[in-house]
C-alpha cells in the first residue's frame, strides 16, 4: 500500500517521509486514532515505504520489495492482531492462523473496524485476544536476520488486545529490540494499552478527515454526488463512518431500532420491557454492543444539538433525522449530560468484560429516569 491509496493526512505523510530520508525512524512507533481516521492503511503504507528501495515522496510501488508488499507477502513484514478460537482452529489461536483472511480483508477494504474483522473471520460473539502463545510467535518471527530489506517490520494491530503475559513479552522486546527491528502499533483505544508499552513509543496521532478529502476519495465508488457530499458531513472525518452512511449498513439499521425501542420503552416507563431489552442486548456480543452504545452516544449528541434549533451542525442520516424530529424534545439539558455520562460508562464497562446483562439492566433504569426529566 502506498501513501497515495491512504485517504487525506497530508501533513502527516510528509512527516513520516521525512522521518525516513532523514534517518529518523523509531524502532517502536504508535499510531493512535480511530480506524477510520486511516492508522492501519498509514502503517502499511509507511513499512512499505521504509523497505522501498527506490523511493521518492511515495514508495514506487514497482520494486521487488513494492510487489511482495503490494501482496501483503514480504518475508520481512510481520503482523500481530487480535483473534479467537473458531470452529476450525480450536486450540491456542495466534495470528499466522488467520493470515490468509488477513490479506483478504486488507486488500480488499483496506478501512474496517474490529468488529468487521472479528465477523469476516468468524468468531461469533468472542472478544478478539492477542495471547501469550502470540508472544512466543513473535519472539520466533523477530529472532531471524531480514531476508530481504534492511528492516524487519512488525506491524501490531490493537495492541491493547494484548494480555498481561503478551504485553509483558512485547515490553522486553521494545526496551531490547532485535537488530534492524520497526515495531508500529496501530491503536484505537491507547488509554488501555499497558503504560510501560505506551512510554515507550514515539506517538504519532491521526486527525479526522478533511470532508473534501473524503468527497474527492470517494468519487469513484459509484454513490450520487449528492449522497457523497451528505455522507461525507456525516462521517465526523471517520472514513469508515462515510462508508456505513452511503451503505445503510445492517448493523446501522439494527443500531438505530435498538436505540429507538430503547427510547420508547424509557419514555413509557416499561420496565418489563426495559429488562427484555437488556437481556437481548446482552446475547448480541461485546464489538456489537460497544458499537451500538457508541452509536447512541452520538444520537444522543445530534438530538440534543437539534433541539437547541442549531440545525446547521447536526449530523443525521435521513432516517435517523425523521425520528429525531420528534424525539429531540426529550433530549435537552436537564438529562444530556447525564445520558452521555451513563452511555460512555457502560462502554467502560463492557471493555472491561462486565456483566452484559446486569450493565444493560443498570444502564435501562438509569435511563429510564433521565429520559422523563424534564421533557418539555
Amino acid at each position: 500500500m502506498q501513501f497515495k491509496d491512504v485517504v487525506g493526512q497530508k501533513e502527516l505523510k510528509a512527516k513520516l517521509v521525512s522521518t525516513v530520508a532523514d534517518g529518523r525512524v523509531s524502532h517502536a512507533q504508535l499510531f493512535e486514532g480511530s480506524m477510520g481516521y486511516g492508522g492501519l492503511p498509514m502503517a502499511l503504507a509507511y513499512a512499505q515505504f521504509i523497505s522501498c528501495k527506490n523511493r521518492g515522496d511515495d514508495s514506487c510501488g514497482k520494486c521487488s520489495s513494492c510487489v511482495k508488499y503490494n501482496k501483503l507477502a514480504h518475508p520481512d513484514l510481520h503482523f500481530v492482531f487480535p483473534v479467537n478460537t473458531t470452529k476450525k482452529i480450536r486450540d491456542k489461536p495466534v495470528s499466522n492462523n488467520f493470515l490468509p483472511q488477513w490479506r483478504e480483508i486488507l486488500l480488499e477494504k483496506k478501512y474496517f473496524t474490529e468488529q468487521d474483522w472479528y465477523e469476516f473471520i468468524g468468531i461469533e460473539n468472542k472478544q478478539g485476544i492477542i495471547s501469550a502463545h502470540e508472544a512466543d510467535k513473535i519472539l520466533s518471527n523477530l529472532s531471524f536476520k531480514p531476508f530481504e530489506a534492511e528492516n524487519k517490520i512488525m506491524i501490531v494491530w490493537l495492541p491493547e488486545r494484548l494480555n498481561p503475559t503478551s504485553a509483558n513479552r512485547l515490553l522486553k522486546l521494545i526496551e531490547e529490540p532485535p537488530e534492524h527491528t520497526v515495531f508500529i502499533l496501530v491503536t484505537e483505544t491507547p488509554g488501555r494499552i499497558l503504560p510501560t508499552i505506551y512510554s515507550r513509543t514515539q506517538r504519532i496521532k491521526l486527525h479526522p478527515l478533511k470532508e473534501e478529502d473524503i468527497v474527492n476519495s470517494l468519487k469513484e465508488s459509484g454513490f450520487a454526488e449528492k449522497d457523497i457530499f451528505t455522507a461525507s458531513r456525516l462521517s465526523e472525518g471517520n472514513y469508515i463512518q462515510a462508508m456505513q452512511a452511503l451503505q445503510v449498513s445492517e448493523s446501522a439499521k439494527a443500531n438505530l431500532d435498538n436505540f429507538m425501542q430503547f427510547m420508547r420503552l424509557a419514555y413509557q416507563n416499561d420496565i418489563l420491557g426495559l429488562l427484555d431489552w437488556a437481556d437481548s442486548m446482552a446475547s448480541i456480543g461485546r464489538e456489537k454492543q460497544k458499537s451500538f452504545l457508541v452509536f447512541a452516544e452520538r444520537l444522543t449528541r445530534e438530538n440534543f444539538i437539534l433541539n437547541r434549533n442549531i440545525a446547521d451542525i447536526v449530523y443525521l442520516g435521513f432516517e435517523e433525522l425523521e425520528w429525531a424530529r420528534k424525539f429531540s424534545v426529550f433530549i435537552n439539558e436537564n438529562n444530556v449530560f447525564e445520558l452521555y455520562s451513563q452511555l460512555n460508562m457502560c462502554i467502560l464497562h463492557i471493555s472491561q468484560n462486565g456483566n452484559a446483562k446486569i450493565i444493560f439492566a443498570d444502564l435501562a433504569m438509569k435511563v429510564k429516569e433521565l429520559i422523563r426529566r424534564n421533557k418539555f
